[in-house]
């Protein structure tokens, strides 16, 4: 009994796929062989894999190659939804950037991300970029003391930061005093290579600012809030004026 009898179609669709995942050399003549197949039902067999999504190439010819296009995993990719928000920050990072050979791809790269979350969060994801700010480069004197930023606390900033939620961590300013904090994280601002948050701290009912790399134990909190109107956060943009203290 032929191969191709003792497979059924699906099972033999499912092995024919795994074999081109594979990016095995293989040629018409060869696998008809191995399946047991003519060639008009091979060919049959890979057109309903072209339908299912595989970009399938065949040489013409018996001897013809048979493989996937080289980009056939694109638009297969598949996030965590901490990935998607960090990479949706990302790209609101660039966006704000305004490089020129970026510029004119970011656009759909973001509707994109954005159509993988729910709809209650795809209004907060199109105005992300405009609550990001990016001056110059660091001081000398703040680069000194610089350190990497906790990763944990980073992936817990971009998420409440998306999600518009309350935002709590232990904190350290610049003359060591430490104190735990609850922040609305509105704006992230970029100094590069520093990072800082520019928020409303409810314990002390004024805008702070807050160095990434300073904060430690970041927790994403339940509740949500609004967001406050440009003029309250006016000052913190001045060279980032408002410090945490």
């Amino acid at each position: 009994m032929s191969r191709a009898g003792t497979l059924t179609r699906l099972e033999r669709l499912d092995l024919l796929a795994s074999r081109l995942k594979a990016q095995e050399p293989m040629t018409v003549a060869a696998i008809a062989e191995e399946f047991g197949l003519s060639r008009r039902t091979l060919f049959r067999d890979l057109a309903i894999l072209r339908d299912r999504g595989l970009p399938i190439e065949a040489d013409r010819g018996r001897g013809g190659g048979i493989r996937l296009h080289r980009t056939w995993g694109i638009g297969r990719l598949t996030l965590s939804y901490r990935e998607a928000v960090e990479l949706l920050v990302s790209v609101a990072v660039a966006e704000r950037m305004e490089a020129p050979w970026l510029i004119a791809n970011l656009a759909p790269i973001r509707r994109k991300l954005a159509a993988s979350f729910s709809p209650a969060l795809r209004d907060r994801i199109d105005g992300l970029a405009q609550r990001i700010r990016v001056g110059g480069a660091a001081s000398p004197a703040v680069l000194q003391g610089f350190s990497r930023p906790e990763e944990k606390s980073a992936e817990a900033l971009c998420r409440a930061f998306l999600e518009m939620r309350l935002l709590g961590f232990d904190y350290t300013d610049t003359e060591g005093s430490e104190s735990r904090r609850r922040v609305e994280p509105h704006h992230l601002m970029l100094n590069y290579p520093v990072w800082y948050l520019v928020a409303w701290d409810t314990g002390r009912g004024a805008v702070r600012s807050f160095r990434l790399d300073r904060m430690r134990r970041a927790q994403v909190k339940p509740e949500e809030f609004r967001a406050r109107p440009a003029a309250v956060f006016a000052d913190a943009f001045a060279g980032i004026a408002a410090v945490a203290s």
